[in-house]
């Protein structure tokens, strides 16, 4: 992140631009949407600016810039539309202590100006770093479109309140209430009986809030899915949004972590197969105790919590200490990882069946039904598979399975890492080693990319047409 985004109370304080044509203009038009006090100064400056000066909305000065002219100013827009007049200008300002940004000159600006959203009190800025202007302005629109220009009537109403508020205490119950004003109570006030009913109903929410018992604590168990944000499911969404506490393993990627609450507690719960782990028994304490002190826990598990996720134990302590819990399914990695390849998991006259294992188990290698697995037409997708491919590649064998039977390794299925290793039984160990795989991968019996299997089928037909 180049720019750090902030918003800059420019109330009362001084904000200068140079120049007096089409690109002064579109600055101005949001200059003076601020409480800043603005002057300009232009040696030809369009009507519209001279007349915004005789409203008494700025201060203009016609003649160019001048050594002190800068002087005590927050901001400084050169906009001369003429590279060596912003270039001298923009010297000037630095020298006397103000911000600069030059107008379609990103390397020379110390500050950019973002997309903004304006409901006033409430403001949206999209910014790109420069790079991608008209894509802003789309986001821009899609933002327009959702928020209802009311918003900002429901935001400077619940602004004059917040002092009254404060008698609730920090933390969900407050946050709950300010859910419920902006998502129910407030639009429906000022539906019912415009701008004047919003504040008793702000009252009587208040009301009730004071004498509501607090709620107690929580736990859902959430399927992060497969780490691309896109496939998260709108309820685990929710569930991040309102989360006091996110208890996580190590394979939820950073960027589904970004769409927690910001004040929300984060915890990295991971564990690795043979490597460091947080004992199941510690992660089991974690969440009840957090619970236990009233918080929405989220314990964030990739894929879906339901598959080799230690989600019984779980249960099992929340609900010995009695506290309420629900399960979001996420999207497993099996699901992402086969769609990668262009394939099902079942297909008529292949398997009727497909089965999900573990590479590994508490005790070491998991053993499995290896005589069904060998059979010809066989489908699995193996978890945790990496380590434990000569040991899966072996039994297999030694049970009767093809060594040309397929095999394909995905790894970091849905993101933009993603790799596809494909290979045969024969070769399973060596392949899956020399591919070097870092990320959590996902490992296939029976099944080869769909591209690879349509090769495959025009050399064969090229063969026995010779």
């Amino acid at each position: 992140m180049k720019h750090y985004p902030v918003f800059l109370n420019v109330e009362g304080r001084r904000i200068v631009l140079s120049g007096g044509g089409d690109a002064a203009l579109a600055k101005l038009r949001l200059l003076l949407k601020t409480e800043a006090r603005i002057t300009v100064f232009a040696n030809d400056p369009t009507p519209e600016i001279a007349r915004w000066h005789e409203e008494g909305r700025l201060t203009l000065v016609v003649r160019p810039v001048e050594p002190g002219d800068a002087l005590c100013t927050a901001l400084f827009y050169a906009a001369n539309e003429d590279d060596a007049e912003d270039a001298r200008v923009a010297a000037i300002a630095r020298a006397e202590g103000a911000l600069v940004n030059i107008v379609d000159n990103l390397e020379d600006s110390q500050f950019i100006t973002p997309a903004i959203v304006d409901r006033d009190p409430v403001t949206v800025a999209i910014g790109t770093e420069g790079a991608a202007p008209v894509l802003a302005r789309s986001i821009k629109r899609g933002l327009e479109d959702n928020l209802s220009p009311l918003l900002g009537t429901l935001a400077r109403i619940g602004k004059a309140f917040r002092p009254e508020v404060e008698a609730l205490p920090h933390g969900r119950k407050r946050r709950e209430f300010w859910a419920e004003y902006y998502g129910r109570a407030g639009p429906a006030a000022l539906a019912e009986g415009g701008e004047n009913a919003v504040p008793a109903a702000l009252r009587a929410l208040l009301d009730r809030y004071l004498v509501a018992e607090a709620k107690a604590g929580r736990v859902d168990f959430v399927g992060a899915g497969p780490g691309d944000p896109e496939l998260l499911t709108l309820k685990a969404r929710r569930a991040l949004d309102e989360a006091d506490v996110v208890i996580h393993d190590r394979l939820v990627t950073p960027e589904l972590l970004e769409l927690a609450r910001r004040e929300a507690l984060i915890i990295d719960a991971g564990k690795e197969g043979f490597g460091p782990s947080t004992p199941q028994a510690e992660i089991d304490a974690m969440i009840v105790d957090h619970a236990l002190r009233g918080a929405h826990v989220v314990r964030l598990k990739a894929g879906d919590p339901t598959v080799f996720g230690r989600l019984d134990e779980e249960i099992e302590a929340v609900d010995a200490a009695g506290l309420d819990w629900g399960i979001v399914p996420g999207i497993t990695a099996a699901s992402a990882a086969v769609a990668a390849i262009g394939q099902s998991l079942t297909k008529r006259n292949r398997n009727s069946e497909v089965r999900f294992l573990t590479g590994h188990d508490m005790k070491g290698f998991a053993e499995q039904e290896w005589r069904a697995l060998a059979r010809p037409g066989a489908v699995a997708a193996i978890y945790m598979g990496k380590k434990s491919a000569r040991f899966i590649q072996g039994r297999l064998l030694m049970h009767g399975a093809d060594p040309a039977t397929p095999i394909t390794a995905i790894e970091n299925a849905s993101r933009p890492t993603q790799r596809i290793v494909s290979t045969r039984l024969s070769e399973m160990s060596e392949a899956l080693s020399d591919a070097g795989l870092t990320g959590p991968a996902l490992t296939f019996l029976g099944l080869a990319p769909r591209a690879a299997l349509a090769a495959a089928d025009e050399i064969e037909q090229k063969e026995l047409a010779l």
